[in-house]
């Protein structure tokens, strides 16, 4: 499979698509500002309120919406955080102080949160979900930092391997070699992408973590609430820590700054692969140099066409997403009619799930498939659409059809859905959805006319309008509009029709081509 990922750096944001084979499959956008409360960035916050009938509390982190943290959100080891984040000062010295705080002290699950939780003290969490509407984010006190082999636990007191390392020997080495690196009061979980390295790889790793981490003591002693303690890598460089592997064909960037940037990261990750890094200067945009622009036209709309003349009506509502699959023009009947359905559905959840990655919707998803009569065919659609959303990294549950043939999805929402409008603005109304009135359109063209004659002094003149007025304006062979305006004003006019104006749009311009102003 052919993978690229286009990297477009402008003065507003950066844009990160990916293709497979082509075809537009994953899109990321990054304001070029400084963007607060992004996911993964880690606070120091003030509690604002208390709602012990949730058993929960508000956290004011700066964002106009107060943030949200659950009881159980706080985790396990909450205590060593909370005494940390009340007892470090500029006079402490802080790598002594953290190695020594209790972490073994951990937080009642059945506990309450005004047991543990006081307004005005200080919290350090980290965002889990971005705000999404009228909500604002949501909090946790378990305090990560990921890398791309390992991520990082502060006052974590175990080890944990990905389950989808399978052999048991790799497990036991790469936990002995973490046990062997890991400083005091830390813990860590081990990437898949960790199987295989070596201890130089993973202690280098760990290093910039602890690094992240140790930085944000400062600010926690300035005791200056809120603030951010450290961001989450950039768009850009926390795409290429979840998706780079050996797979990758090429990485084309248009910025040389960020060229730079990407080869670097990629140097520590992937030793070896600087050479799929390529700076882009073409002419041409880099969107539209890749097809890019023309794909995400034509899929973010609210109808997406497929194949065979197939398509998807997709709706956003505050509570879910639903999508309609239509047959559209591929109709059969009788015998065949079972199997088209089918056919047509096994199309529609390619795309469907293509389109769940590309516009990263969450929560609730509601399918409306074409029905079907057999339960062979319902499971198999099943299987499939289980099949199509194994590579989505984004948890998500996919439930068998119901005998009204829709099928509902769960996936984790963790910021808001993607959305591009498609749109453009009429350029004859302008977006009002009202134009001058077209029994008026021969007065306005001469009226243009005359003011060039008489104000200009012009002679000749070539008239581009509409095909419909332009056969409006040449009907009659001797007594037409065009023919009494020649007359008239004793000029030379051609005429020629353009299927690229509005109806009510038409251009003046000189014999030679010039446009007349």
């Amino acid at each position: 499979m052919d993978r690229n990922l286009i990297i477009d750096v402008n003065l507003k944001e950066t844009v990160i698509a990916l293709l497979e084979d082509h075809r537009l499959v994953e899109l990321n956008k990054e304001q070029n500002t400084e963007r607060a409360f992004s996911l993964r960035d880690v606070y120091l916050g003030k509690v604002k309120k208390l709602i012990p009938t949730l058993n929960a509390a508000f956290v004011d982190i700066g964002d106009k919406k107060d943030a949200f943290v659950h009881y159980l959100d706080l985790g396990l080891n909450f205590k060593a955080f909370d005494y940390f984040a009340k007892q470090i000062n500029p006079n402490r010295d802080f790598k002594t102080f953290f190695s020594t705080v209790e972490i073994n002290n951990i937080l009642e699950k059945e506990g309450k949160i005004e047991n543990v939780l006081k307004p005005g003290q200080p919290i350090i969490v980290q965002i889990v979900k971005e705000p999404i509407s009228t909500k604002g984010s949501r909090l946790t006190g378990e305090i990560s930092i990921a890398g791309r082999n390992l991520v990082l636990l502060p006052f974590g007191d175990k080890i944990s391997v990905s389950q989808k390392i399978s052999s048991k020997e790799e497990k036991k080495r790469l936990e002995r070699l973490m046990y062997s690196i890991l400083p005091a009061n830390y813990g860590a979980i081990i990437r898949t992408a960790a199987e295989g390295k070596n201890a130089a790889v993973l202690d280098a790793e760990l290093r910039l973590l602890v690094r992240k981490w140790e930085e944000s003591w400062p600010k926690m002693a300035s005791r200056k609430m809120p603030q951010l303690l450290f961001k989450e890598n950039s768009k850009t460089t926390t795409i290429l820590r979840d998706l780079l592997n050996d797979t990758f064909t090429n990485i084309y960037v248009n910025d040389e700054a960020v060229y730079h940037e990407v080869r670097e990261y990629i140097s520590t990750i992937l030793p070896d692969h600087e050479k799929i890094v390529k700076l882009y200067k073409g002419h041409e945009p880099i969107l539209d140099h890749f097809d890019v622009t023309r794909q995400i036209k034509s899929s973010f709309g609210k109808v997406v066409p497929m194949r065979q003349g197939a398509y998807l009506v997709i709706e956003h509502t505050e509570a879910m997403h639903v999508v309609d699959v239509n047959s559209g023009t591929r109709v059969k009947t009788g015998k065949d009619q079972e199997q088209n359905a089918y056919d047509v559905n096994c199309v529609a959840a390619e795309e469907i799930a293509r389109q769940l990655k590309l516009r990263d919707m969450g929560g609730i998803i509601i399918v409306d498939f074409i029905d079907m009569d057999t339960n062979e065919h319902k499971n198999a659609l099943h299987k499939k659409m289980q099949e199509l959303m194994e590579n989505d990294r984004a948890k998500h549950n996919i439930l068998p059809l119901t005998k009204f043939g829709l099928m509902q999805i769960t996936r984790q929402r963790v910021r808001p859905a993607t959305e591009i409008e498609t749109m453009e603005t009429c350029p004859a109304c302008n977006g009002t959805g009202k134009i001058s009135s077209s029994i008026l359109i021969d007065e306005n063209i001469e009226r243009q006319l005359a003011y060039y004659v008489k104000e200009k002094g012009e002679k000749s003149f070539h008239l581009t309008v509409n095909p419909l007025v332009e056969a409006y304006l040449t009907k009659g062979m001797f007594s037409s509009i065009i023919k009494k305006w020649r007359k008239k004003y004793g000029v030379a006019i051609s005429i020629s029709a353009s299927e690229d104006m509005a109806i009510l749009d038409f251009v003046w311009a000189k014999k030679n081509g010039d446009k007349l102003s």
